[in-house]
């Protein structure tokens, strides 16, 4: 029986966090979209970086997979 009433008392402070959890998951996800695509382009910017700096190596015949 007592197990059944903290089964209750779960129930009845835990569900007002989860309707505001799933009422809230789109407002977050809004919100961190601009700085993924900050990530993304950040990423792309490196990699263009890494690829002008290794230029040189690749058409000196080093290129990838050669020891």
């Amino acid at each position: 029986m007592l197990k059944f009433l903290l089964w209750l008392l779960l129930l009845v402070f835990c569900w007002p966090l989860a309707i505001l959890a799933v009422l809230l998951w789109p407002l977050v996800w809004l919100i961190s979209l601009p700085f993924r695509l900050l990530g993304i382009a950040v990423d792309g910017v490196f990699a263009f970086l890494r690829s002008i700096m290794l230029l040189p190596a690749r058409v000196l015949g080093g290129g990838p997979g050669r020891a």
